[in-house]
């Protein structure tokens, strides 16, 4: 498959985060990929696409490489000679949910030895990355995604990527964790909950009997406006600023009720105009709370 849009995409992250799972879907989906490459070789790898009829470049850099030769990535991407702009993705996941991952496959992770156990490894490996995650142009929190979920993500942000900025909403519960890919987050947890209404509790704010509960509270609604005029007021900044993806994230205790409710409704509103709309529900289902 040939094309003439030249793309660079760098995948990084930590172990057991999925890397695999990202570079073997934009392998299917056509790109030239390309696993543990040391950073000082993209330059070359750049000028090499110049000549390539595939224009389409997959990397996976990480500390496989070594932790010192990680840590000039940031500064080699930056200094890149080259019409291209690469588009750095970072995947990550809860240090519980990598140490079962670990335990499940049995894999030796490439930073235990003799004087560091598996769960040493994976808090080291994060302050080796850390520059990485903050110059990342995307960020995907695989702790609760399947293989198939996350093979989705990157054939909708990637593979199928849409002009300009995407925006997705995204629910979560507090008591499971902050989400780790958001770039906006508004906490919820003070408006009316209908968890305590035992004939609501089994419900979610997919369902009828929440919506109507949470539609006849003032607060809801003034909630629901602020937010909604908040991004309206900086989502063209964001996307003059060059972003390419922005993720808002709405939290209630549990993740059931609230927080979808809202994240259903702006995702309504804002793809009624907004052409490059997403929405993932983190927490749905996880407990009622």
């Amino acid at each position: 498959m040939t094309t003439d849009t030249t793309r660079l995409i760098v995948i990084s992250g930590r172990s057991g985060s999925g890397k695999s799972t990202v570079l073997n879907t934009l392998e299917d989906a056509g790109f030239n990929c390309i696993d543990n490459l040391p950073p000082s070789m993209l330059p070359e790898l750049v000028r090499w696409m110049d000549q390539s009829a595939n224009k389409r470049i997959a990397v996976c850099i990480d500390v496989r490489v070594s932790t010192d030769g990680i840590s000039g990535l940031p500064d080699i991407l930056e200094q890149l000679d080259s019409d291209v702009q690469p588009e750095l993705l970072y995947l990550d996941a809860d240090e519980t949910i990598l140490l079962q991952r670990f335990s499940a496959t049995r894999r030796k992770h490439p930073l235990t030895n003799e004087h560091a156990s598996l769960a040493e490894a994976i808090e080291q490996e994060g302050h080796y990355l850390a520059a990485i995650a903050d110059h990342a142009t995307l960020k995907i929190d695989t702790s609760t995604l399947s293989v198939q979920e996350l093979r989705e993500q990157v054939r909708v942000l990637l593979v199928r990527k849409p002009k300009g900025l995407s925006l997705q909403f995204l629910s979560f519960g507090f008591k499971h964790g902050l989400p780790r890919d958001a770039d906006l987050v508004f906490d919820v947890r003070c408006l009316p909950n209908p968890y305590w209404d035992k004939n609501l509790r089994m419900f979610t704010g997919r369902d009828k009997p929440i919506q109507d509960f949470l539609q006849k509270e003032p607060a809801v609604t003034d909630m629901f406006n602020d937010i909604q005029n908040f991004v309206e007021r900086w989502l063209p900044h964001y996307e003059n600023n060059q972003r390419s993806y922005l993720t808002v994230a709405i939290g209630c205790t549990g993740g059931q009720h609230r927080s979808v409710y809202l994240t259903e409704q702006l995702s309504a509103t804002f793809d009624k105009s907004y052409s490059k709309t997403q929405i993932r529900h983190r927490d749905l289902g996880q407990d009622h709370s």
